[in-house]
């Protein structure tokens, strides 16, 4: 190449310095290419799944809002629907006709004011009224009340318009005296002429149905002719129109005062895409939507009203990064397992929130039911005899008997439901003629015709209220109602509920359909899971093997390092040795990040729990972060306690440890506290800082592998992001519940709760991290076993160091040899990897045996060990041995060997 030659021949670089260099350049963009396209093609392909996923998962909430929907409509028309015959019943009472058919001077208004309030009292609804033909209310139910309607003029409303010109008129608007809001069924009231004379009007407010949906998860709006929302579960959205009115419709609002003097300012939203089942994707400005909204819509002709619901669209896009993830991760069954334990939960969720859904309608459509029936009643008290308009209206079939058990009154329906021929249903007949008739046809059931005759009349005598169902000899099955009339007399109800019974067979054999579907789910569930953790410990085993041999070679470059540092002399070698340290501690600090996060995972570490007093942990870390607190230009405050608690020392140190380098790591200035806050039985510790924060939306991430709060702080150091999700993992191991409460741009508080316990009296071992790091190994004999060459070479240059007298050893056989000829050394460094562990021994292992014979001796003993796991450390401290994992830290390595040569002088 030309480069080449032009660099080769440069005559400031040698010739094989530069084709060296120009190689290594070729190389690299050889690989980078390739590698760029591979790259572009896992994001496109992750993206495009991304994408897939996302738009089905709106699909399916838009459907599953469509049917939630449905589901509150009807609740909604059944709430109105209970007071529809109310205003029709009333309008025919005699009394309220004849106060409007004669002079004004003549009404009795104290008497009519007192019969409403009674008939408010029994229908437990909001108002009633009594209007003339002028508009003026004559009476009302509220006439106790400072916001009483009496005298007030309503004609300008739009439900006294609609009943004076077609007997039937709704409105839903804030009230004139109440300022409160409600549904007004108004029904007009005629003379013996037929001309109408006034209008009887009910309120109905709606307060029980945003009760109910108070619970929701979902946003719901009721909104009327003109698209205003006047009902909503979220405050923000009431009295807003769903698009800018026009100058008529804001008129045609103030003349009316529907809605009193509120603002009414339009909502902003737009529509991104058209979804499943006429839904739509909307983006909502104002009243402001954290995020896109699955947005269903509902008509109710009757009231020309409309149901919105609003879905929230996390979980849709939670499901597309899902689908980004497994397309990244090659669909790696971890992943996969991960992915269907998670839908599981939410399924449960969903599931437990449409079964608290289904209570709460059920509870309402018995109130309903309950509501319903005592209308049934008012409507026999006012029905007259033989067939009657007032029961007309009501979908199932009604007879009235008086107390003689004579009918009285019936409809349409009732004929229909027993086909009674037009001569038997008459006036005064009595109602064991109607059973008779019944069981000639044999629509009493099997049995005596004569008892089952007398039973029914029995019913009726007693006058109490009964239920039950009848499947006829067609298949049909009636549901019978009976109540007693006030005064005497029984008012009994007929209801087709065939199609109701048909579809609850039909629902329990789709139920055993999908019980059988969910058993084999699960077994195949279990299938996948055992293939996900073999998958899972082969990648534990992979990662541990990994980690070992990168940390063979990391060790002894430290231990070098800090050899070369210690014989030093220039200032200018030791800081940038120093600096060499530094990045070799942050590379080891990320490897062994990386190892505890696959034994936690794998289930490899088993903590080790006891009672130990506190106060000394916390002193040593406040003390070993005080040191990096000053140095960042912090102040550390520490709060102390004698309480003692139960738990493993060392993990709780690593959640520790981590708190308080995250802490004074995100502070750019102020203070961090450590202390402790007792919770009865259990203690707390907490870390405070008065650092950047955390913003609500990321303190669920931060807690997950590779993830790090994007701080904003200049020089702010990357790292592997693994530490949070260490101690997450931790704490889970040791049943240590975190919390978490932050307030950005003021600070943190991240805690851990343990489990407090009495006193014992047991010496706390001194910890190493303690020590004094100088310590009297001057002319000391040390004795140094290590399989690893180079690390034995990187041990002993350290050893010499510090100006010890090293006795090394390549492997057993060669330490036995040497053991043989010289004397015991005054402590001894061995290899974990030499040593052969018995499964429960508690004794030294078989080469430390060979060795203290021939010393005639046992002096100190420290072992190296690569596996620091439970059972490893548990044997090491059975057999009375001290342990340093590797790589080995100087600073910790000198700090032990000085504290056992002490005690070996004090002894």
């Amino acid at each position: 190449m030309p480069g080449a030659a032009r660099l080769c021949d440069h005559p400031r670089i040698p010739l094989r310095r530069a084709c060296q260099a120009e190689s290594m350049i070729q190389r690299r963009s050889l690989h980078i290419l390739p590698l760029l396209a591979l790259l572009a093609a896992i994001a496109a392909s992750a993206g495009t799944a991304g994408w897939l996923a996302q738009k089905h998962a709106l699909a399916k909430l838009s459907t599953q809002a469509a049917g939630q929907l449905q589901v509150r409509t009807l609740a909604l028309q059944r709430l109105i629907d209970r007071y529809k015959v109310l205003p029709t019943v009333l309008a025919l009472d005699p009394e309220l006709r004849g106060a409007l058919a004669g002079p004004s001077a003549s009404i009795d208004v104290a008497a009519l004011n007192r019969k409403l309030e009674q008939a408010n009292g029994a229908t437990h609804v909001s108002t009633l009224t009594l209007i003339d033909r002028r508009g003026i209310a004559v009476a009302a139910s509220n006439w106790r009340e400072s916001s009483s309607n009496v005298g007030l003029d309503y004609a300008f409303r739009p439900y006294f318009q609609l009943a004076m010109r077609q007997d039937h008129g709704s409105f839903y608007g804030i009230g004139v005296s109440t300022n409160v809001a409600g549904y007004f069924i108004a029904e007009a009231l005629h003379d013996d002429g037929g001309q109408r004379i006034g209008v009887i009007v009910v309120k109905i407010t709606l307060d029980t149905l945003e009760r109910e949906w108070a619970g929701s998860e979902d946003t719901l709006l009721l909104s009327d002719a003109h698209d205003i929302v006047f009902l909503s579960d979220r405050a923000e959205w009431n009295y807003r129109p769903l698009h800018a009115l026009d100058a008529g419709v804001a008129a045609a609002l103030a003349q009316t005062r529907q809605y009193g003097d509120h603002f009414l300012p339009p909502v902003q939203a737009r529509t991104l895409t058209a979804l499943a089942d006429s839904g739509r994707r909307v983006r909502v400005d104002s009243p402001a939507l954290p995020r896109d909204v699955v947005w269903q819509s509902m008509p109710l002709p009757a009231q020309q009203w409309t149901l919105h619901l609003l879905r929230d669209t996390r979980s849709a896009i939670s499901a597309g990064w899902h689908a980004a993830l497994i397309t990244l991760g090659g669909w790696l069954p971890a992943i996969l397992l991960g992915l269907f334990l998670q839908q599981r939960l939410r399924l449960a969720k969903v599931r437990q929130r449409s079964r608290e859904e289904l209570e709460r309608l059920v509870a309402h459509y018995a109130s309903a039911l309950r509501s319903e029936q005592d209308s049934l009643v008012q409507a026999a008290l006012h029905a007259g005899h033989g067939h009657s308009p007032v029961l007309e209206r009501l979908p199932q079939g009604v007879s009235v008997v008086d107390a003689q058990l004579r009918l009285v009154a019936w409809n349409a329906r009732y004929a229909e439901i027993f086909a009674f021929p037009p001569d038997l249903l008459q006036a005064d007949r009595p109602i064991e003629d109607l059973f008779r008739y019944n069981a000639q046809r044999g629509l009493l059931g099997p049995g005596d015709v004569e008892e089952a005759i007398q039973r029914r009349l029995d019913y009726l005598r007693r006058g109490g209220p009964h239920m039950y169902e009848r499947e006829r000899p067609d298949g049909s099955v009636l549901e019978i109602r009976g109540h007693p009339l006030p005064g005497g007399g029984f008012v009994t109800s007929y209801a087709d509920i065939t199609a109701y019974k048909d579809a609850a067979r039909e629902l329990r054999t789709l139920t055993g359909t999908l019980e059988r579907r969910i058993e084999t789910s699960t077994r195949d569930l279990r299938v996948a899971k055992a293939a996900a953790e073999r998958a899972h410990r082969d990648k534990t085993r992979y990662v541990a093997a990994a980690v070992h041999d990168l940390r063979q070679p990391l060790n002894a470059a430290r231990l070098f390092a800090g050899a070369l540092r210690d014989a030093s002399r220039d200032t200018a070698g030791r800081d940038l040795l120093e600096r060499v340290e530094h990045a070799l501690q942050a590379l080891d600090s990320q490897l062994t990040s990386m190892l505890d996060l696959a034994r936690l995972d794998a289930g490899a570490l088993k903590p080790t729990l006891e009672a130990f007093p506190l106060s000394p942990l916390l002193q040593g870390l406040a003390r070993q972060f005080g040191i990096v607190a000053q140095a960042r230009g912090l102040a550390l405050s520490f709060v102390d306690t004698r309480v003692w608690v139960r738990s493993d020392a060392l993990l709780l140190r690593r959640v520790l440890q981590n708190f308080l380098s995250n802490a004074l790591h995100y502070t750019p200035q102020g203070h961090v506290l450590l202390g402790c806050r007792r919770q009865g039985e259990t203690i707390r510790i907490e870390i405070w800082d008065t650092g950047v924060g955390i913003p609500a939306d990321q303190r669920q991430a931060i807690f997950q592998e590779f993830r790090r709060l994007d701080s904003g702080l200049d020089g702010d150091e990357r790292s592997a992001g693994l530490g949070l999700s260490i101690v997450e993992r931790i704490a889970a191991l040791l049943g240590h519940p975190l919390r978490l409460r932050s307030w950005p741009e003021h600070g943190s508080v991240f805690s851990i709760g343990l489990p407090i316990v009495a006193a014992q009296p047991l010496a706390a071992e001194p910890d190493p991290m303690d020590l004094e790091q100088e310590s009297p190994l001057a002319g000391r004999r040390i004795g140094c076993i290590d399989h690893d060459p180079v690390a034995l070479q990187t041990i002993v240059a350290l050893l010499h160091g510090w100006g010890c007298t090293v006795i090394a050893a390549g492997d057993a056989q060669e330490a036995l040899n040497i053991a043989k000829t010289n004397p015991a050394p005054d402590l001894l460094l061995l290899d974990g990897e030499l040593l052969d562990w018995k499964p429960g021994a508690d004794t030294a292992p078989p080469l430390l045996v060979e060795l203290q014979k021939s010393w005639r001796r046992s002096p100190p003993v420290i072992v190296l060990a690569a596996q620091t796991d439970g059972d490893v450390h548990t044997a090491i401290r059975a057999a009375g041995l001290r342990m340093l994992a590797k790589p080995v830290s100087p600073a910790r390595l000198r700090a032990l060997m000085s504290q056992l040569l002490l005690a070996e002088i004090s002894d």
